[in-house]
């Protein structure tokens, strides 16, 4: 694995052993990344089941303000620590040990509001929708915020409120990629 594009370009990231963390691929993280284009320049990124951070890290190279990285696993939070040393993104980034999507609202106190947020939760363990819609009842999106969901085919990835709304769903090898923008 390793940073496509920006200020960080061709850095290698490190990633575990085994499948108990599944990074997105460079081949999807760049498709994500063309699709979104100069919309990450200044963001606010808060990337959820971060994993290795890999996707948190390529904004943050491609301009994005600052990033919050969050995960549940011990293991995944030392490595987006590597990765952050590795890049020297330190000064930009926060790592945050949370269990998702039920204590999400303890993310307030690193931003009010995230304008861009990648999510890539364990496949086929409902945890799209809920997150989602915990995002929306804490007050975590900001208008226009863009949502970027790594999913299996088989989890839906269809939010209660209705300000969600889907702007594409893009198939890469087993899983879907799906791009929404929040409206207040």
């Amino acid at each position: 694995m390793r940073i496509i594009a920006g200020g960080r370009r061709g850095k290698k990231l490190k990633s575990p052993a085994g499948m108990t963390i599944r990074p997105t691929s460079d081949r999807t993280r760049e498709a994500v990344f063309n699709i979104l284009g100069r919309e990450i320049s200044d963001r606010t990124v808060l990337d959820l089941f971060a994993g290795t951070g890999a996707l948190g890290i390529e904004a943050l190279s491609r301009g994005a303000a600052a990033a919050v990285f969050v995960d549940g696993s011990h293991q995944a939070i030392r490595i987006i620590h590597s990765n952050l040393e590795i890049c020297g993104l330190y000064d930009a980034a926060k790592v945050c040990r949370l269990e998702l999507p039920r204590r999400i609202g303890a993310l307030k106190a690193f931003n009010p509001t995230y304008d861009l947020v990648f999510m890539d939760p364990p496949y086929d363990k409902g945890l799209v929708s809920p997150t989602l819609n915990r995002l929306s009842e804490h007050g975590l999106l900001a208008n226009r915020s863009r949502i970027v969901i790594e999913h299996s085919e088989s989890e839906s990835a269809a939010p209660e409120d209705p300000g969600f709304v889907t702007d594409s769903i893009r198939k890469y090898g087993k899983c879907l990629v799906t791009i929404m923008t929040y409206m207040l």
